[in-house]
Order: structure tokens, then sequence, then C-alpha cells
């Protein structure tokens, strides 16, 4: 059993003077997903390195598993820490370590040193070749291939020696909350938690709102939503999910305005409920899972008709997406299998036979002076209604 993972980054190391601010808080997030594992942990940094030290028992699938959702990742190394006591020593760890890991030894195999002291008696090249050499002897079946290898040896020699042969990939991406606040617009199908996966990716804190319309959707519609937001705060980190009652605008909007606009008018309004709540938490922007063409309320036009009602940005990740593609990252997320439960969201009840594809805004905007009398009562009672559900994976 490993007692401490080398954890990789990548972007992170390219931000120069910033670069701690960006390792501080990708340890926190380590952090906060350890906290879910049994097992006592210490996560540190060093020389550019971060790693994650154990203390005891801890149930190693659970850690790679926590350690897969973390934004900034992209490589987890179960790592054997050695002090330096001399060459002879650092070989038979090597050994060790591979009698260990590798059970069947006919594998190709290349040693990769790299000298981070530069007071090590050996150059890197002098240890790749003797390590090799040491590897050959203790067990005759293996091969050297340099070009392409089954099995890279890594050493690097630092204060400790880190000897690894695994690099586990991570999700990449930059740590949560080092690139401000955005409110996601979650709804139950595939797209949305899509989307807010990958904005989060970008080192994003996320918040979202989900629009209902009961009697027209269940409680397990809204529940589907709310096991999607923890799907997605599993990477994300914990969201604040705003729930609007939206049944009294969509009736009201479905009683006054021609019914090929119904999807664009009341997607208006809740971009304008979404960024309500999002300047009240401070965020700065929306983010949306939509993408061109993909259905009618998803054409150029209709993109600029709901754009129109917003002031702050409006992020839209899948932008250029196909649906395939969209379902291949949902898949990945483990999100697929809950938005395709068939429980109707409030869009899907109230959508016209006939959408209009290439709405007018002069249109539009004359449709909603239809709507002068009640709505802004009706925005304002939503408001006031919302109920805020805190996830947590």
């Amino acid at each position: 059993m490993y007692k401490s993972f080398l954890i990789k980054y990548a972007e992170i190391a390219i931000k120069g003077k910033n670069r701690y601010l960006f390792e501080d808080a990708l340890v926190s997030q380590i952090n906060h997903a350890l906290k879910k594992v049994d097992g006592s942990f210490h996560v540190r940094k060093e020389q550019g390195r971060i790693y994650v030290d154990t203390d005891g028992e801890y149930d190693y699938d659970e850690t790679i598993e926590a350690l897969k959702c973390v934004f900034g990742i992209v490589g987890i190394c179960p790592v054997i820490l050695v002090e330096d006591e001399g060459f002879d020593k650092l070989c038979e760890d090597v050994i060790a370590h591979i009698k260990q890991e590798y059970p069947d030894k006919h594998f190709t195999f290349k040693v990769d040193a790299r000298r981070a002291r530069k007071n090590y008696p050996l150059e890197s090249m002098e240890i790749n070749a003797k390590v090799g050499e040491r590897i050959l002897d203790a067990f005759p079946e293996t091969r050297v291939d340099v070009h392409h290898p089954e099995v890279m040896i890594h050493i690097e020699i630092r204060s400790q020696i880190n000897i690894y042969s695994r690099i586990i990939p991570g999700p990449g991406g930059m740590p949560v909350g080092t690139n401000g606040k955005a409110m996601l617009l979650l709804s139950g199908g595939i797209d949305s938690p899509v989307a807010g996966y990958m904005i989060a990716k970008r080192g994003v804190t996320i918040d979202a709102t989900y629009f209902h319309a009961p009697p027209y959707t269940s409680e397990r519609a809204k529940q589907k939503v709310v096991d999607l937001a923890k799907i997605v705060a599993k990477y994300a980190g914990p969201i604040n999910l705003h729930v609007v009652n939206f049944t009294d605008i969509q009736l009201y909007i479905y009683e006054q305005c021609p019914h090929e606009e119904l999807t664009i008018i009341m997607r208006r309004y809740m971009m304008k409920l979404a960024e309500h709540f999002a300047k009240e938490n401070k965020c700065l922007g929306l983010i949306t899972g939509e993408s061109i063409g993909q259905v009618a309320s998803q054409t150029m036009q209709s993109l600029a008709a709901t754009n129109e009602v917003c002031t702050m940005p409006v992020y839209r990740p899948l932008i250029g997406f196909d649906k395939q593609e969209i379902v291949e990252v949902s898949e990945k997320i483990d999100a697929y299998e809950t938005s395709i439960l068939p429980y109707e969201d409030c869009c899907t009840i109230f959508v016209a036979k006939h959408p209009v594809t290439k709405p007018s805004l002069n249109v539009i905007h004359n449709d909603e002076k239809k709507l002068s009398e009640k709505i802004d009562a009706l925005m304002q009672e939503a408001i006031d209604t919302v109920e805020v559900i805190h996830i947590e994976a």
C-alpha cells in the first residue's frame, strides 16, 4: 500500500508570480475532496510538487476516485519516497517496487531519471543506464524499449527520492475557485450538467437555478435535478441550487402570447430570474447548455433574443458541440443515466407544436407588452418564494 501520492499539474506551472495562489487553491480542493474518504491525509507543497501523504490505513480506490474529481490535477502518481542512502539502496528500492507492482515481468521498460538535486553524484543519463542494467539483471524476462515502453520507471532525485511508474490521469483544468463564480441554468436534461462541469473545469465556482412548474412537473423531476447537481458538485464543489416556482409565469405567458413564441419568451424570463439570483450571489456570468441549432430555441436568432435581456455575460461551453459529443462527456462524468430518466421539466411540457426558429425582436417586444399587467408581480413572487438547496456531492 502506497503511503504517498505525487500530484501533477500542468497550467498552474506557467502562472508566474501568481503560481502559489493556484497551488494553494489546488491544495484546498484536494483537502476538500479527501474529506469524504476514510483515512487521515496530509497535503503539502514541496519544490514545485504537491504530495498527498497518508497516515495509517486508508481506502486506496476511494482515494484515487476522489482525486480524479479535482480540477487542476493532470496526473496522480502512487509514489515511494525514500531517503538518499546511496545508489545501491536506490536500485534495491526500484527493484522492490517492480516486484510488488508487476507480478508478470514480461514487459518492456524505460528508466526516466530527473536530477532536481544537482549535488547527486550521478547525472540523469547515468542513472537511467545503471538502474536499467540492475533491473535487467534482477528480471531477465524484461526488455528495454526507449521509444514505446510498456512501463516507465520514473526516478526523481529530490530532498527525498521519488520512485513511481503509474500516472493515473486526472481531469485537468484549473482549481475551482481561481476564476470567479457563475450561475448555471440547470434543467433535467443532458446538456446543462455538462455545461456546468466544463465551466467549473476552468476554475469557476458554480451556483445553479432550476425552474420548477408544479403540478406540471413532479417532485421526482425536482429530485432528478438535485441528483444532477450532486454529480456536478463532485467536481465543482458545493452548489447552492435555487429552485424557482415558474408555474404562474408560464401559465400567464401561455394565456397571453402566441404559442409559437412561448419557448423564446419563457426563456427570456428564465434568463432574467437567473440573472437576478446571479447578481445576488456575486456571480460574474450565466452558464447555459445551449448548442447552435440543436432545437428551435437554440438557433442564432433565438440565442440573440434570449441574450438581449441579460446584462451579464452568458457562457455557453457546448455552443459548437453536436449531441454525440455532449453525450460522451455526460457519460464520462456519470450524469447520462440520471439525465435520461423520464421525468419532464417545465420546458418540455409547455413547448409549442411549431415554435418559431427565427424570432424577430420587434415582434417579441410587442407580444411581451401583453404581459405588462401582471408579469412584474409574478416575477417578484417567484423571487420571494425561491427555495435554496445546499448541494454537496
